[in-house]
């Protein structure tokens, strides 16, 4: 993964040095390359987390909208009061998690999530919806969801024990919706997660000439997937990044 050995890091020890379940979050795409070149010069601080001996994990995600895609919508649209709601298996693992995530202020995702039962990913439960509705702050936040796109992808995660920021490495991203059609990507997704100021990974990938982008696994997977979905938020991605139809 890189050319240079990098000093690892617990699950345990990220947890104590920062949950970061409210955050600003930057979104980058490279090259599989540029991404082992860039990673090659991680500051000396840096640590991989590592489990098991492990550096690299299977992520599995179940992202829930309604039939007329009300959610995926609202983000399109910028509504202030947006939100997502997904499942996450750690699939090397065999654990899951049921998640929502709102925005906050000045730009900040907030996310909140519960064990969830491995069984029911590809589902809500009742007490799930009970979950969304309490997370949203909305009655009936929850109804009418199904599960609508499935994403798979390999991360890498690098933390910054100073500041506990990180950087998400995802590799081999497929997105899957509910008819089985699939699209993937063959670049490299970077993903910074900071308390709101650039962190060490941001500045160091804008010196290296890496600028963020507008991206969102569910969104712009999903808008490539259905090319009448509104997507000009995206469009620049999909362009460049995806084989979107015409």
């Amino acid at each position: 993964m890189s050319p240079r050995a990098i000093d690892s890091i617990s699950l345990e020890e990220i947890n104590a040095i920062a949950e970061l379940q409210v955050r600003v979050d930057r979104k980058y795409i490279v090259t599989s390359g540029q991404a082992d070149e860039l990673i090659s010069e991680l500051p000396p601080e840096i640590r991989v987390l590592e489990i098991d001996e492990r550096r690299e994990f299977s992520y599995e995600s179940v992202y829930f909208d309604t039939e007329d895609f009300a959610l995926y919508l609202d983000t399109a649209r910028r509504r202030r009061q947006r939100y997502k709601v997904r499942s996450r298996v750690y699939v090397d693992s065999g654990v899951a998690m049921l998640e929502v995530k709102t925005k906050g202020g000045r730009g900040t995702t907030i996310k909140q999530r519960i064990d969830y039962d491995l069984n029911d990913a590809g589902r809500l439960t009742p007490q799930a919806m009970a979950f969304v509705e309490q997370a949203v702050g909305q009655p009936g936040a929850a109804d009418g969801l199904r599960p609508t796109l499935t994403t798979r992808y390999v991360r890498s995660t690098f933390v910054d024990p100073a500041s506990g920021s990180r950087l998400t490495v995802d590799r081999n991203l497929t997105c899957t919706d509910w008819r089985g059609e699939s699209v993937g990507l063959d670049h490299v997704v970077l993903e910074s997660k900071s308390a709101g100021v650039a962190s060490t990974f941001d500045r160091w990938l804008w010196s290296n000439g890496v600028r963020p982008l507008r991206l969102s696994k569910f969104c712009t997977g999903l808008a490539a997937l259905h090319p009448d979905l509104p997507a000009n938020k995206w469009h620049r991605t999909l362009r460049t990044y995806f084989d979107r139809p015409a």
